[in-house]
């Protein structure tokens, strides 16, 4: 997660950085190089499976956990696994949200795959699934079948630009509602909503503001995510996913003792305060908001609700959008629970299951996020 000057002076809460030399200053300006190296490896490998997989990797999921891992062991497939170790039991006690991340990996493996003319068959969960947690058993097979008819879609241009793009959005520019209706058009599993009216947009920040508010002040729940900051190049480069807080201002921070974990931890401490404000502020300059339903909320609609995700990531890119899923309020643990209902009732009230909810706006160009190399997630032996 890189933020905005703006948003780092707010996260200082108007304390000064001060001033680095020699070691430090190298320190403050040095790039997680390694970090992005494999938005530059993307494509360029020679068996089909690795080069689509090495778009895959490249896939929207929560808290940049990267929770997937592949078997290549079988002729022409794919087996798709969940890394147990890269889960979220306390903002995501059901691993709703990660399936929902596996399916945009797979979406986005597809895509590739037909950009050098192979279709891709999925067998999701052939081994059952269990709608409390996932385990080691198999989330997919993928089979690559060469020389079938498989025309490359238009998003996958977009596929090196796409971001989901968690700075402030341009409060003077609206989006326009056929602009909406080009980016929910994208999506072909899953029904997808959304609104631009001014009176909409007014109560959907509300609502993420609540909701934000009970995520960070959950102890347990805030915890989970700081655990998952990787502050400084230092700490991006070692574990490449997770929360990344990256760039010059954040190692200034950290040098200085301005920003730690300990400090985002501390209900008293500037950077406490100043990061609850600015996120608040961000959700506030929501210009639209968007939301995905599924008919029942079995596993399958979770990857379904995946593919179409990545899908509206890559839409919205196309249209010179920006979005960022505010995935608090969907989050299945008891504090959350009145908000839950509510968003719900709102956006499925004939039944089904929210999945997905985001906003959407104008905003600036942001940079890559940190991945592991596609070789750290292929399973040996």
């Amino acid at each position: 997660m890189t933020l905005s000057r703006r948003k780092t002076l707010a996260l200082m809460g108007g304390g000064f950085i001060v001033a680095a030399g020699g070691a430090a200053a190298l320190a403050v300006t040095r790039t997680p190089n390694s970090a992005l190296a494999p938005w530059t490896a993307a494509g360029g490998y020679s068996d089909p499976r690795m080069n689509a997989l090495s778009y895959a990797i490249l896939a929207p999921n929560p808290h940049n956990r990267q929770p997937w891992l592949v078997d290549l062991r079988r002729d022409d497939e794919v087996t798709l696994h969940v890394d147990t170790d890269r889960l979220l039991p306390h903002t995501d006690p059901f691993n709703r949200q990660i399936v929902v991340g596996l399916g945009c990996f797979l979406e986005l493996m597809t895509l590739a795959a037909a950009q050098q003319g192979y279709g891709v068959e999925l067998d999701l969960f052939p081994d059952g699934e269990d709608p409390s947690g996932l385990d080691t058993r198999r989330v997919a097979v993928a089979r690559f079948v060469q020389g079938v008819e498989v025309p490359a879609h238009d998003l996958f241009a977009h596929v090196m630009q796409r971001r989901s793009l968690k700075e402030p959005y341009d409060t003077a520019r609206p989006v326009d509602p056929g602009v909406l209706a080009d980016v929910i058009a994208a999506a072909e599993r899953t029904q997808v909503n959304g609104t631009v009216a001014p009176g909409d947009i007014a109560a959907l920040r509300e609502i993420s503001h609540v909701a934000l508010r009970i995520e960070i002040e959950t102890p347990h729940t805030y915890k989970e995510s700081v655990d998952l900051f990787r502050i400084g190049s230092r700490e991006v480069e070692a574990n490449p996913d997770g929360i990344d807080f990256s760039g010059p201002a954040f190692e200034a921070m950290a040098l200085t003792g301005a920003f730690s974990r300990e400090a985002a931890l501390d209900q008293s401490s500037m950077a406490y305060r100043g990061g609850l404000k600015a996120v608040f502020e961000n959700a506030d300059t929501a210009m639209g908001h968007i939301w995905q339903v599924t008919p029942a909320n079995t596993r399958t609609d979770q990857i379904n609700a995946g593919r179409d995700w990545l899908r509206l990531n890559l839409a919205t890119t196309r249209a010179g959008l920006g979005m960022q899923p505010l995935s608090q309020g969907l989050q299945e643990y008891p504090e959350m629970s009145d908000i839950y209902k509510d968003l719900h009732a709102r956006f499925a009230p004939d039944g089904g299951t929210v999945q997905m909810f985001a906003r959407i706006g104008y905003g600036p160009e942001v940079g890559q996020s940190p991945r592991w190399p596609l070789e750290r997630k292929i399973l040996e032996g």
